[in-house]
């Protein structure tokens, strides 16, 4: 084996070593938990129309996913429009450029959470409600 083969083979089994290091750091931290919906958290478009459903009902403990369907971005945020506190887990979701996708923070309260839109506050399409039961 020559001296260039050889010092191939180590740099494999280094970046091996590095990619499992980083997947078990993954791991360890829940990699990517927040943003990932599992096949229990519902899914709430927004496209250019509005968000769709407009409503959705998870238990205590959930979480609610966000996906941009649109061709410009959008602000999810909690109601209400000026303050945004009533359920802060929604603004977990942020701004969202084309195609991306992220989940609210644990939404852990019994209640009716309202969300909006915060590029258009005042449209009716980009708002909704979040019941947790």
């Amino acid at each position: 084996m020559s001296r260039q083969d050889s010092l191939r083979g180590r740099g494999r089994v280094a970046l091996r070593a590095i990619a499992v290091s980083l997947l078990a750091g993954l791991a360890a931290c829940g990699g990517d938990t927040p943003s990932s919906p599992s096949a229990d958290t519902p899914t709430i478009t927004i496209a250019a129309t509005g968000v769709s459903p407009t409503q959705v009902r998870i238990a205590r403990g959930g979480r609610v996913n966000f996906m941009n369907t649109d061709v410009r971005p959008h602000a999810m945020s909690s109601d209400p429009i000026t303050t945004h506190i009533d359920c802060p887990a929604i603004n977990d979701v942020g701004t969202l450029t084309p195609g991306q996708s992220r989940t609210t923070g644990t939404l852990d309260v019994a209640r009716t959470c309202g969300f909006h839109d915060h590029t258009n506050e005042l449209d009716a399409s980009f708002k909704g409600t979040i019941i947790i039961q």
